[in-house]
């Protein structure tokens, strides 16, 4: 398969209209960026040399019904129908600057961002584009609110609306993510609420700048004073709003998600679950299942005279290792250990598969930056001597771990001979 390469947008692009929710004028621009930019905000009126990442990890978590990026000391609010459109038309970089705290609505969905962008058209990049994959089910739920994505090579969207109102019937909408089906299907469709919310919706604050043009307000299943652009318009901005959401994980997701009455709240507790899991295993990918002395050295402290393994192979972070040592007679112990007769100290071998251990330890995502302390030592057992000119392969397995401690199985071989095996105990803690 050939690669996806990033894509930004060909030239500068202005909007400006009043925001959603405050009802406060606003400028917006968005503009090319370099690849592996991502998407960058910034607050022209507040500090416009500061460009804050659409990431999770940045989101204001106590706004209702809208997405908001923390920016500075301030925030920029409705980022989703923007961020939906990057997300939907495969857009991995720009930079948005924006003049005020809130997004304009524009008419409540992304069809104008989405035209504008094609209208200047897309560039195409180097670098490949960074994916979000899923390798097993991952899901978050509350109460009658659920999210669940499932392996696929393809995202795909399938979304359960239910108000269980009178005023807005049941609605299900199953859609693959491309650009030509979001372009067609998904940007256009408008923010909405019930008629009963809406008074409610302005006691606390929202919809300043709502009208019954650009937010479809629902009684008897079908809006005051305007008509659907689709039977089903108010599920496909569902899924055009987590859309927008699951673009702040960090990457383009591939997996089909099967959601069910979820908003702002429930989408971005799931993007935090997809965010942690993507950099888990980014994490684990700066591990090469070969390790050299080099590399061993950024896990553990083990220094020269006392670092006991020249390499590392199979190795599982958090799981499994086998480590090696060529055993040589310029080794500073043989100096005094039994002279003319040179034996490695049993001792030695425990402590060379118990830093074998501490590496298996040492490289989960969580440990990194800590120590592994020797806590005990369990049925060891030297069965053939090790001398010089022998390569000791050290075979060691995790066979319990907890959030401070750990235990490993180990066993020592020359050759198909075992020449040594032991348990052994580590406390990780701080530096």
């Amino acid at each position: 398969m050939n690669p996806v390469r990033q894509k930004t947008i060909a030239a500068s692009v202005h909007f400006q209209g009043q925001g959603l929710h405050t009802g406060r004028a606003v400028k917006l621009g968005v503009h090319p960026a370099p690849e592996d930019t991502g998407i960058l905000f910034s607050r022209l009126d507040m500090d416009p040399n500061l460009r804050v990442r659409a990431s999770v990890e940045n989101v204001r978590s106590d706004e209702m019904r809208q997405t908001a990026l923390v920016v500075g000391s301030g925030v920029v609010r409705t980022i989703e129908h923007l961020m939906a459109a990057f997300h939907g038309l495969g857009i991995d970089n720009a930079i948005v600057d924006v003049d005020g705290e809130e997004l304009p609505a524009m008419d409540g969905s992304a069809r104008d961002f989405t035209e504008a962008f094609l209208r200047t058209g897309l560039v195409e990049q180097e670098a490949e584009r960074h994916w979000i994959e899923v390798e097993r089910p991952l899901f978050v739920d509350k109460g009658d609110q659920s999210l669940i994505i499932l392996p696929s090579p393809h995202l795909t969207i399938s979304y359960t609306l239910s108000y269980a109102h009178e005023d807005l019937r049941d609605q299900f909408l199953s859609l693959r993510i491309i650009p030509e089906i979001f372009e067609r299907e998904l940007a256009s469709a408008r923010t909405f609420c019930l008629k009963e919310e809406a008074n409610a919706l302005l006691a606390q604050g929202f919809g300043k700048g709502a009208n019954l043009s650009n937010t479809l307000v629902f009684e008897r299943n079908a809006p005051l004073d305007n008509s659907l652009r689709f039977e089903n318009e108010a599920c496909r901005h569902k899924i055009m709003d987590l859309l927008g959401d699951l673009f702040l994980a960090g990457g383009v997701v591939r997996g089909h998600i099967i959601a069910a009455r979820s908003g702002h709240a429930l989408n971005l507790e799931f993007v935090k679950e997809l965010y942690m899991s993507k950099q888990k295993k980014e994490k684990q990918k700066n591990f090469s299942s070969v390790l050299h002395v080099e590399e061993i050295q950024k896990i553990i402290p083990h220094r020269y005279p006392f670092l006991f393994i020249d390499r590392i192979e199979k190795f599982e972070p958090g799981l499994r290792a086998v480590g090696y040592k060529q055993v040589s007679i310029n080794d500073y112990f043989f100096q005094g250990h039994f002279p003319g007769h040179p034996v490695m100290p049993g001792v030695l071998i425990i402590e060379a598969m118990a830093q074998v251990g501490g590496v298996i330890m040492l490289s989960k995502p969580e440990n990194q930056n800590k120590i592994a302390y020797f806590m005990s030592m369990d049925y060891a057992k030297f069965r053939q001597p090790v001398v010089p000119g022998d390569e000791l392969r050290m075979e060691v397995e995790v066979r319990k771990i907890r959030a401070r401690t750990g235990q490993c199985e180990g066993r020592a071989y020359v050759g198909d001979k075992l020449v040594c095996e032991a348990g052994v105990k580590f406390a990780v803690v701080d530096k």
